[in-house]
């Protein structure tokens, strides 16, 4: 488990950016007994997934959206593959379509098991 200050170390980013993708309901996560935010390395790997679609300029609003959709559980798969395929079709740039992970690689069990 990991702290909010370690977390932020691990990915690079500040403890702004953590809380403000949790008001942004991008990423949940889980509070110790003291109510302290702690993350776990499924947390770590769903939001390296989100950094890689920001590096790819894919707006906060539909990494928003596509998050709710994986909070929500497997049953929304299709959706999100809808959502990030009409995004890859819909961005005209070769090296922004090379950055962003494959669609295989979202489909993953991991997508659907991140709270």
């Amino acid at each position: 488990m990991y702290s909010v200050s370690q977390l932020a170390n691990l990915l690079d980013l500040s403890t702004y950016t953590l809380r403000y993708y949790e008001r942004e309901q991008i990423v949940k996560p889980d509070r110790n007994s003291q109510g302290n935010r702690v993350y776990s390395d499924l947390h770590l790997q769903w939001l390296q997934f989100v950094l890689k679609l920001k590096e790819a300029q894919m707006p906060i609003v539909q990494i928003k959206k596509y998050a709710q959709y994986v909070l929500e559980g497997g049953h929304t798969a299709e959706a999100r593959q809808g959502r990030y395929t009409d995004y890859l079709s819909g961005n005209g740039s070769i090296r922004l379509q090379r950055s962003l992970p494959t669609t295989s690689e979202i489909f993953r069990p991991l997508c659907s098991e991140v709270s």
